[in-house]
């Protein structure tokens, strides 16, 4: 199977501080996305890259869920992922620590033990959780069925 590979560019303009950027992804769907140090930092409106990772993450453990639950023939009718980084600032510097996920989904034939089961399993395994985990100090996952 060949490789597939995916791209993102952003254009810095200006200090840090002051300046602002805009991120496009090659697809054309995430289109010039403006992220500022305010809006990392200081929680101003727009965009930064630490929601832009947990965007991705949340994306992937969704689909990496489904093709599981669909494995074991119980495919979901709904699942929703939220994935909440946590960024560290301190006088060794700034670093992710923590990524936790909130899942909530409906799937028919499937009890509360075995989708928290696989929940947790899936957690380990997406590419993006796989990618991140090495960095970082928790990785943890909430999973609830709904009615």
């Amino acid at each position: 199977m060949a490789d597939i590979s995916r791209s993102a560019l952003t254009t810095w303009t200006g200090d840090l501080k002051n300046g602002s950027g805009v991120t496009s992804g090659e697809s054309g769907y995430l289109h010039d996305v403006k992220i500022t140090w305010s809006a990392r930092f200081e929680n101003h409106p727009g965009a930064n890259p630490e929601e832009l990772i947990a965007a991705a993450e949340a994306s992937c453990y969704a689909m990496a869920l489904s093709s599981n639950l669909t494995k074991q023939n119980t495919p979901p009718d709904v699942i929703h992922a939220k994935a909440t980084l946590t960024m560290r600032r301190d006088e060794s510097g700034t670093k992710l620590t923590q990524l936790h996920l909130d899942v909530e989904a409906r799937v028919p034939g499937i009890d509360e033990a075995a989708f928290r089961t696989l929940a947790e399993k899936v957690k380990d395994s997406c590419p993006v959780s796989v990618l991140l985990k090495p960095g970082l100090e928790e990785l943890t996952v909430s999973a609830k069925l709904l009615e």
